[in-house]
């Protein structure tokens, strides 16, 4: 049996690579940065082959510990960085542990023996910090494909500057180091959309699908969305999942970021679809997924759909 080592394995998406991995008989680690809160990781203890699952202490901060948590792994997941919109230091909650916390990863796995494959889980912020709008600069109805040179501003939410910042080191990582024994392969998903496989209430995915259906606006980040009854690319939690688990055991993939995306939607019809009402528009593609078809083989789940079925 593989090893797979999963970073953040036991979050919202998270939870679901878990539970293909462990369909798939593979012997699965989970990170969790505090064993004794079995609430965030409980749930994982019901899944299929769970026997096969282990739990380990691992904070991406912390080198020597980490260190130990990829030992043995043939694979290792790493998307165990934080997703918050309401934030205090950004220092401290998001740019230390999201890039910091990559540059330590990528510093143990370059050592690492045995290791075959690393999936980084990025975010469309990668791509494109203004998620979910358009850079001013862009054209209307520009269509976001792999080819598109990555968009940053530091006016935009530190979220996403923290995604993009952590992305681009391992760019760096990848051109510096020419011949490593093991593929990196990045996906980069849109808003993640689905219901969660923990009952826990803190997850910012399920947090913002609660906004969005209850037409609450807690901040001015939200409140903006609103006012602009912005168009938002959403993708299916289980489609991300799969799309992780495929760049984790297809070869020939080092290097490649991946845009994976369903449908987008105006925030308002998004609010209508969670009520289980039709939406007014049209869909429309702001992110290309092609190649995440092509490649990875992954048949992406109507938004509508999906939002249907949300609890």
């Amino acid at each position: 049996m593989q090893t797979v080592g999963i970073i953040g394995g036991a979050g919202f998406i998270g939870s679901y690579v878990t539970k293909l991995f462990l369909e798939e008989n593979y012997n699965v680690k989970v990170s969790s940065t505090d064993l004794t809160n079995k609430s965030k990781y409980e749930h994982l203890q019901s899944l299929s082959n769970s026997e096969n699952l282990e739990i380990c202490a691992c904070d991406v901060r912390d080198s020597a510990v980490l260190e130990i948590f990829v030992q043995g792994c043939d694979i290792v997941i790493h998307c165990g960085t934080p997703f918050m919109l309401d934030v205090k230091d950004p220092q401290t909650e998001l740019f230390e542990p999201t890039v910091k916390g990559t540059e330590n990863f990528l510093e143990i796995i370059k050592k690492a023996d045995g290791l075959k494959k690393v999936v980084f889980v990025a975010s469309v912020a990668a791509w494109n910090t203004s998620f979910p709008m358009s850079p001013a600069t862009y054209a209307s109805g520009h269509v976001f494909t792999e080819t598109d040179t990555p968009y940053h501003s530091e006016q935009d939410h530190p979220y996403a500057q923290a995604k993009f910042l952590a992305d681009q080191a391992v760019r760096k990582f990848i051109d510096d180091n020419p011949d490593l024994s093991f593929e990196i392969t990045t996906v980069s998903p849109v808003m993640v959309i689905g219901n969660s496989l923990s009952t826990r209430a803190d997850s910012t995915s399920m947090g913002i699908q609660y906004l969005f259906k209850n037409k609450i606006a807690p901040n001015p980040f939200i409140e903006m969305l609103y006012a602009a009854d912005a168009t938002f690319a959403l993708v299916d939690v289980r489609d991300v999942a799969d799309a992780i688990f495929q760049a984790a055991t297809r070869s020939g993939l080092h290097g490649k970021n991946y845009l994976i995306s369903s449908e987008s939607y105006q925030i308002s019809d998004i609010t209508r679809m969670l009520n289980q009402e039709a939406p007014l528009a049209e869909a429309a593609i702001v992110y290309d997924s092609t190649l995440a078809k092509k490649d990875l083989n992954v048949a992406f789940i109507a938004a509508q759909e999906t939002l249907h079925h949300c609890v």
